[in-house]
């Protein structure tokens, strides 16, 4: 029984969080936007200030499709 009041709040979340979550796919030519993190990737952009920094970098033209969500740009 403790077991099922544990697992039942960790799968309502799982559920919620699946709900908003959106799959695309992009094709050879096209062109999207790269999102970082601002606090471990520093090669693109170095900013004074993290916290004000862009989240998203591009656009960038994809080259190839390396892997099932992978994309060579």
């Amino acid at each position: 029984m403790l077991q099922f009041h544990l697992n039942r709040p960790q799968t309502r979340m799982k559920a919620q969080a699946y709900k908003h979550q959106v799959e695309k796919e992009f094709q050879v030519g096209e062109l999207m936007y790269v999102k970082l993190q601002p606090y471990r990737q520093s090669s693109v952009a170095l900013r004074t200030c993290h916290k004000l920094a862009t989240k998203y970098f591009g656009p960038f033209l994809v080259i190839t499709r390396a892997g099932k969500v992978t994309y060579r740009l």
